[in-house]
């Protein structure tokens, strides 16, 4: 059992779990739906991730610091609305400076939080479930209930949604898909390897700890809700290139998908554990389920929203069952081969020891 707690981290088993549960869920809607698994299905579920799974990264990085942002909906409509509508006016704008657009309009959104969560150390949750409301009003104002439409938007952006990275056998690895997987890998580096990744965790676990270890904790804070805003507004990007047609209601529901990603991928809620990839299987959970779910029996939305709280709920409640309850063990295990380590070599370093 010790070997087994010091090869496999508890985040491993969970992103284990996770994939163990993502496959028995294809078998099962395999087995109820005719077609389930072609490719067409395929190409649906994995552009449907790929908006998800961005939100989500964001949504993991501001979790990692013990808060939230129930924002990332709003600011993903707005976003598409607002460089759809700049698009539309102007189809002569270069899809580069269209894409920084938009991760510029969700960065600033996001900035707006962080300032008032780090700096003015309002609990995020009253901050975000404000500006959720806010950012939403925002988009009905600046809409002035005018909708963007396909046939406004230049052919690139229409047909970027079919763009294939490469195919293997009928299945197309999308663009859009593309940038999520770059998204994942670059934010999963950065939580690995980077000073500010590690700080992201030590505030998490333990916010005493870090400010007297000297963190800047208000700055880390502020410009992990920066890159979470940044995030959905490169979601709202790929959220226009997928549907064209822009409303009001563009986004809507997206905050709690990423909750229930960043959650079910591992993510703890009090801060300090999760990890990219993690959230990855989550989204990939959720979205198999959503998807499967409107085409096995038509369920209703209400119903889709209902199934995601109760997996959020479940999720926490293994997370302090079962997950606590690993990590203790990892880290007891840890702590007794480190000891015998340490008493192997005193041994070996005792006069007359012969090896």
């Amino acid at each position: 059992m010790n070997a087994l707690m010091r090869r496999f981290r508890p985040e491993q088993i969970r992103e284990l779990v996770l994939v163990v549960l993502i496959i028995m869920v294809i078998i099962f809607f395999a087995t109820q739906i005719e077609n389930y698994l072609s490719p067409r299905f395929f190409n649906r579920i994995s552009t449907s991730v790929a908006i998800i799974a961005v939100v989500a990264v964001g949504q993991t990085l501001v979790v990692l610091t013990r808060n939230i942002d129930l924002s990332v909906g709003s600011i993903v409509g707005f976003t598409a609305y607002f460089v759809g509508q700049q698009l539309a006016d102007n189809n002569e704008i270069a899809p580069l400076a269209v894409v920084l657009m938009a991760i510029g309009v969700g960065a600033a959104m996001g900035a707006f939080n962080g300032v008032l969560v780090a700096y003015g150390r309002v609990p995020a949750i009253i901050v975000t479930l404000g500006t959720l409301a806010l950012f939403r009003t925002m988009l009905v104002e600046y809409s002035d209930a005018q909708t963007v439409i396909t046939s406004s938007l230049p052919a690139w952006i229409i047909d970027l949604p079919r763009a294939n990275i490469f195919s293997i056998d009928k299945l197309d690895f999308r663009l859009l898909v593309g940038i999520m997987v770059a998204v994942v890998i670059i934010f999963q580096l950065m939580l690995s390897y980077l000073p500010y990744g590690r700080r992201l965790y030590a505030i998490g676990s333990n916010p005493d700890a870090a400010k007297v270890a000297g963190f800047p904790s208000q700055r880390i804070v502020f410009f992990a809700f920066v890159l979470c805003g940044a995030l959905s507004g490169l979601a709202g990007f790929m959220f226009l290139a997928r549907f064209g047609n822009i409303t009001v209601v563009a986004g809507l529901g997206i905050e709690l998908k990423s909750v229930a990603a960043a959650v079910v991928g591992g993510a703890n809620i009090n801060g300090g554990a999760g990890t990219i990839i993690g959230t990855l299987l989550g989204a990939i959970l959720i979205d198999v389920i959503d998807n499967s779910l409107i085409r096995w029996a038509e369920i209703s939305q209400f119903w889709r929203e209902a199934l995601l709280g109760l997996m959020i709920l479940l999720a926490v409640a293994a997370d302090f069952v079962i997950m606590n309850r690993l990590r203790d063990l990892w880290a007891r295990s840890e702590l007794q081969m480190t000891q015998q380590d340490v008493e192997e070599t005193q041994t070996q370093e005792e006069p007359g020891h012969v090896a």
